[in-house]
């Protein structure tokens, strides 16, 4: 039966930890907290036998705690028994370093790319990387504040990680926000400093990168189907803010759809108290809202039918021309906008959409080679164009609606 740290003494530390049976032995526990003798060919049996106990029961500590690091000053304070601690932790912290069990946090986050270091000082750990006089003279020796990361675990939160990923609602996502991934790792990772550890693993196992755009914190997953993650491209940021978009304006239809009933329900109430002049009011006012709900949602639907496309065309070699050929278009397509223009650039894709349609039908009997290859490049560059003046289009009404809301 195993004992935990809370029924040993008063003078340990109060986390709960399951401990092996050997805890409650003081005899087998005076030979394991005394140091290891200077030449381990003295007695290589009990040098092994005290080296695989604290080794196993480090890496299970951390487990147990959802962590993937470990210092000497944290474990001497973990498996402090009556009033004493281990004396050989540093001799095991170094042969686990020799094994390449662990490996000093410093040199494990030091090969890392431009994309990281945007991210800002410590990779956004909790406690910055602390860069010791040990590490730059090479020197063998255990600090007590030094962090080492346990390579087997953050092997593990990695795959954790990615998995929580591929089974969130952002799966479908290549880029996630930061704040976004903190969320859907919170029951992997217990901490901000883990989650970056397990990122640092995934980069290094070219399953993730990271950027910032705008000031935002982003990592781009490896998608099915690709051996390694590929840099984020203009492309990538695109669809990142058309899906942005998709979010936040079905966040704004649903609100909208809220405030619609609010005041139906509103003018129920005045029209029971004989109020109708009132309720006259609200009830126009929900229409005015619903009209304002029903616009929105039309162009919800549209953003998600060419992110629909975007996902249908993703591996066309053609698609970063056609999104560059979008980006300049949207740059132009905001100078001087007006409602009737946006309207009537909205009537001419779709009429293009249509006759394209009609094309595809038409031809879908038999396409050469260098037919596929001219339809590709005509679907992609409508798509982007299309994309380009529907969100320009959407703006325009997000303006217009914030202007009536300040009139």
């Amino acid at each position: 039966v195993e004992l935990t740290e809370r029924e040993m003494s008063a003078d340990e530390t109060s986390t709960e930890m399951s401990l092996p049976p050997e805890w409650g032995d003081d005899q087998r526990m005076n030979f394991l907290f005394s140091d290891f003798k200077e030449n381990r060919d003295v007695n290589t049996t009990d040098w092994d036998s005290k080296m695989d106990f604290w080794t196993a029961l480090i890496v299970k500590s951390c487990r147990d705690r959802g962590s993937v690091c470990v210092n000497l000053q944290e474990l001497s304070r973990t498996f402090r028994r009556k009033e004493k601690t281990p004396l050989g932790l540093a001799t095991v912290l170094q042969s686990m370093s020799r094994c390449g069990r662990i490996q000093r946090e410093s040199e494990f986050a030091a090969n890392v790319d431009s994309g990281w270091l945007s991210w800002g000082v410590g990779l956004l750990l909790v406690k910055p990387l602390k860069w010791t006089f040990s590490t730059l003279l090479g020197s063998s020796r255990v600090s007590a504040e030094e962090s080492f990361v346990v390579i087997e675990l953050v092997k593990e939160k990695a795959a954790e990680l990615l998995k929580a990923y591929r089974s969130s609602e952002f799966s479908s996502c290549a880029i996630v926000s930061f704040p976004e991934l903190c969320g859907l790792s919170s029951d992997v990772c217990a901490d901000e400093s883990t989650l970056c550890m397990a990122l640092l693993q995934l980069q290094r196992d070219k399953q993730v990168t990271v950027s910032v755009h705008e000031g935002e914190k982003i990592v781009k997953f490896c998608q099915p189907g690709q051996d390694r993650v590929s840099p984020v491209s203009d492309v990538d940021v695109g669809i990142y803010q058309l899906q942005r978009s998709e979010k936040l304006l079905g966040e704004r239809v649903e609100k909208l759809n809220q405030e619609a009933d609010r005041c139906k329900e509103e003018a129920r109430a005045l029209l029971r108290k004989g109020k109708k002049p009132q309720a006259l009011r609200c009830l126009r006012g929900s229409k005015r809202v619903e009209k304002r709900a029903d616009s929105l949602l039309a162009q919800l639907e549209s953003i998600r039918a060419i992110l629909d496309r975007i996902a249908q065309s993703q591996t066309d070699k053609m698609v970063v021309q056609a999104y560059q050929a979008g980006v300049a278009a949207l740059r132009l397509s905001l100078k001087d906008v007006t409602v009737e223009r946006a309207e009537n650039l909205v009537d001419q894709i779709q009429e293009l959409c249509d006759t394209q349609d009609e094309v595809n039908q038409t031809i879908s009997g038999g396409v050469t080679a260098a037919g596929k290859e001219i339809l590709s490049v005509f679907n992609l560059t409508r798509l982007y164009f299309w994309s380009v003046h529907v969100f320009s289009f959407f703006c325009l009404q997000m303006k217009t609606w914030m202007s009536w809301r300040r009139s």
